[in-house]
């Protein structure tokens, strides 16, 4: 703990000062001290079995809170500390603490030490600063310098303890919250857990631009409004200028409680998560270009006279008799997708890209690899993030390979429009591809592996189209969500000559719920009411279950050619699966429609079971190796 309060900000002729910029350290190694600290009556510090409960208060007493705290641990004079400001640092020697203010008494050392950005601080010129202060400075700007006795240890933990609370918890409109007894609950866990989960790049980097600018507002917002209300108290008369006054004061007042809300959306774990898909999801394409143009971006870390040729010859010039168009180069692809309108075409160049932040698609782009997916390399930094986030009507992106690390989302979400991916690799993380409710997906010669979910997540109402790719080493290879609620569309799936092994679980995997396991029975009681209540035997039930999957099933195999031959090989057996569960799912939702729509005395329904088109072929993939087979189902 002492060696990181002893790093250097510049003064070391004589002591060795804490980095101001390194201020968490403390909190970060070691948080349980603030909170048993900051937040935490005696009574429980002896009771053991009260021992990690912290006890909360008003937001009123929290200074009350950490006055008490500091005057147990913080030794009252006697230690060196560096007073840091913006503009200098000066070697101050503390005489006293005003405990309740949250200030100390001090006096510049000897020697006089100091550093600033300027020359004009002299010792008389400080001396004044100081006379000017009172020489009472707040313990927030005081770092603790070290001591080879370690008896200001605890004294530089429980300083460095307030200032992050301070800085990083505290807002200065938190008196004039509700002042209840749960001011730990609901301000200090959220914000604490908001900080840390930013540390460890949990947060999409956007989102924490977001909260950053909203909580400056807030605080400028503010200031504004004390400044006013300070005014107005001050104000006797009944004028038109105090009239106006009060007015701006309700518009501040107003505009203040909607920024706090908004940081309350972020600072809250689960709000914070739906907040960052909506802000993804909802990102407005720019269109076409003002003047019209289309842009070709080239991305390249270093452009060499080789393949400046290779470009001109490959992409750029092809066509002689084509008209001028306007070339950009970018050193990273983030910075030419967010440059993107309408149209572009983005070229990488091979090289191993490091990218911060999400790839957020929302027009029609290309974006497309130059050489082949191994030598062209994109990855992700940042667990928060979506890697590759589309919303864009037509989208194309080829011959890249996509690497992804220690990651919250998924590497590549299709939110609506078409989005076509062809000879990628994607190396995922947590899922891989997620397909959303009326989006399209189309992917071809591609390889994808590694998803500690599933490969591919197929939402309801959506399209995917899979041909020739391999899908390995995941989780689960496909999952298919329920579709069965009455709300739900059946998704469209085509899936040709895939090979699908080596994962975890199922190849591909359905998931339905348990009321789907009550179908046959649903059957049957229809059956009987109809026929007067005459009860069959179980044997007659079950054949009258049979003929009728078979039926269904000799209907799917006749729309989508299936190939149904005698000596059916692993292969064809895993597609035959796949086909007669889902025509089982998906005659249970025909029967479920009709029978609401008897209920609402329409007596004419579609039997079509494949009327809405659910699959378009599913032939010729191969299952290997899968932990538990070809296909299986996920009932909840």
């Amino acid at each position: 703990m002492a060696d990181g309060l002893l790093a250097g900000v510049g003064l070391r002729s004589q002591a060795m000062i804490p980095q101001p910029e390194r201020t968490g350290w403390a909190v970060e190694e070691e948080p349980a001290p603030l909170e048993k600290g900051l937040f935490q009556d005696e009574d429980s510090c002896s009771d053991c079995s009260n021992h990690d409960k912290p006890a909360d208060c008003k937001a009123s007493e929290v200074r009350e809170f950490t006055a008490e705290f500091l005057e147990k641990v913080l030794e009252p004079s006697g230690w060196r500390a560096v007073w840091h400001t913006n503009v200098f640092e000066v070697l101050v020697e503390v005489t006293d603490v005003d405990f309740a203010a949250l200030k100390a008494a001090v006096r510049l050392a000897d020697p006089y030490l100091c550093e600033s950005q300027v020359s004009s601080f002299t010792l008389e010129c400080m001396n004044e600063l100081l006379n000017l202060k009172e020489h009472r400075l707040p313990l927030q700007e005081l770092w603790v310098v070290f001591d080879d006795s370690g008896v200001f240890d605890q004294t530089a933990l429980a300083i460095e303890h307030v200032r992050f609370f301070y800085q990083n918890i505290w807002r200065s409109w938190d008196e004039e919250e509700e002042d209840e007894y749960d001011y730990f609950v609901r301000c200090v866990e959220p914000r604490l857990r908001l900080h840390y989960d930013i540390l460890e790049d949990r947060v999409p980097s956007g989102l924490i631009v977001d909260y950053r600018n909203l909580l400056s507002q807030c605080e400028e917002s503010y200031r504004t409004f004390l400044n006013l209300r300070s005014s107005l108290s001050n104000c006797n008369s009944d004028s038109e200028q105090e009239n106006i006054s009060m007015v701006e004061g309700l518009k501040l007042y107003s505009e203040i409680e909607q920024l706090k809300q908004k940081l309350k959306l972020i600072e809250n774990p689960l709000l914070r998560y739906v907040f960052g898909y909506q802000k993804n999801s909802n990102i407005q394409a720019k269109g076409i270009r003002p003047n019209g143009q289309k842009v070709m971006h080239v991305v390249s870390s270093t452009m060499m006279t080789g393949l400046l040729r290779s470009l001109l010859r490959d992409r750029l010039c092809q066509e002689p008799c084509k008209e001028e168009t306007e070339i950009q180069f970018h050193s990273d692809p983030l910075s030419a997708i967010n440059a993107c309108y309408e149209g572009d075409t983005v070229i990488v160049c091979p090289g191993h890209y490091m990218v911060h932040g999400t790839f957020a698609i929302a027009d029609s782009i290309e974006l497309e690899g130059y050489g082949l997916p191994d030598d062209i390399v994109i990855e992700k930094r940042g667990k928060g993030d979506t890697f590759v986030d589309c919303t864009g009507v037509d989208i194309k992106i080829s011959g890249i390979k996509f690497i992804q690390h220690d990651a919250v989302e998924g590497i590549l979400i299709i939110h609506r429009g078409k989005t076509t991916l062809e000879n990628c690799v994607l190396q995922c993380e947590t899922t891989g591809v997620t397909v959303r409710t009326s989006a399209e997906f189309l992917m071809k010669n591609s390889d994808l592996y590694g998803a500690k979910g599933a490969g591919i997540e197929i939402y309801p109402g959506s399209k995917c189209t899979l041909s020739d790719n391999e899908i390995h080493h995941c989780k689960e290879g496909i999952l298919i969500k329920d579709f069965l609620d009455e709300h739900y569309d059946i998704p469209k799936i085509s899936m040709v000559n895939n090979v699908i092994h080596n994962n975890e679980g199922y190849g591909v995997v359905l998931v339905k719920p348990t009321i789907f396991s009550d179908l046959q029975e649903n059957v049957q009681d229809e059956i009987e009411e109809n026929r007067a209540l005459k009860i069959p035997t179980s044997e007659e039930a079950g054949t009258a279950e049979r003929v009728d999957l078979e039926e269904l099933i000799q209907c799917a195999t006749g729309k989508m050619e299936l190939y149904a031959r005698s000596s059916l090989s692993e292969q064809v057996e895993g597609n035959c699966e796949i086909v007669n569960e889902l025509v089982a799912a998906s005659t249970q939702k025909g029967q479920m429609k009709k029978k609401r729509l008897s209920e609402l005395g329409i007596i004419q329904a579609d039997d079509n079971l494949m009327s809405q088109e659910m699959f378009v072929s599913i032939v010729g993939n191969q299952f290997k190796w899968n932990g538990k087979g070809s296909f299986g189902t996920f009932l909840f």
